[in-house]
């Protein structure tokens, strides 16, 4: 355990924000919440996630624990890292990662969205086997749902018109509750209360995601082009 610890030593910074908190495998990061700050974007648009204070945090004494979220494009997944030990994520330790696709979203996912599954080889089995609402808490910018940006046409849900110049309407959708707008830079540029007509006609022209959260913690994301 704590050879675990003495590897979590990491560097972090916020220019977001966008949080992350985290509980969990309390044999190894003890009974505490970790904070995860987003600090910019991938090539991919996905969020990066890295805890704070700058500094790490205590764990048991043992040393200092300091985290990421990041996407890997390359294996497809979300993944839960520790830094190496030399205060940077040059060779990060992989705890978790999550083995549901997820690629629609710019965010990661909550414990409860396919399967966030321990790393063994790293943790020797100490974080109590994958994720879930029993044994963690995941809150905060992380997607509740897995409807994503691929999963429109499955539902009645529709937004028009699309490339747009002023206003968007939504039409199918029900309970829902507020808005947020991204740019492709991951940063958000609008967040409001639901309307059925949104107007972007504030928004520079380029590409955004437009994410609507409801009453019942479901996300619906959508991409639309403002010209």
């Amino acid at each position: 355990m704590k050879a675990l610890y003495l590897l979590c030593l990491a560097v972090g910074s916020s220019a977001f924000a966008q949080t992350i908190t985290f509980k969990g495998c309390y044999n190894l990061f003890d009974d505490q919440v970790f904070t995860f700050t987003k600090t910019g974007v991938d090539t991919n648009g996905k969020g990066i996630y890295i805890t704070t204070p700058i500094d790490g945090q205590p764990c048991g004494g043992l040393g200092t624990c300091e985290f990421k979220i990041q996407w890997n494009n390359t294996l497809t997944r979300w993944e839960f890292l520790a830094d190496e030990g030399n205060g940077t994520f040059a060779s990060p330790n992989l705890i978790y990662y999550n083995s549901t696709g997820n690629s629609a979203f710019i965010n990661p996912p909550a414990n409860t969205i396919g399967t966030w599954v321990e790393n063994t080889t790293i943790t020797a089995g100490q974080c109590g086997g994958s994720l879930t609402s029993a044994n963690s808490t995941m809150t905060g910018d992380v997607h509740t749902s897995t409807l994503g940006t691929s999963d429109v046409t499955k539902t009645k849900i529709q937004i028009f018109p699309n490339p747009v110049s002023e206003i968007i309407s939504v039409s199918g959708i029900e309970k829902a509750e507020s808005i947020n707008i991204y740019n492709m830079a991951g940063q958000l540029v609008v967040s409001e209360a639901f309307s059925k007509k949104i107007n972007v006609s504030q928004l520079t022209s380029g590409v955004y995601l437009l994410r609507i959260n409801t009453r019942d913690s479901q996300i619906h994301e959508f991409k639309f082009v403002k010209k």
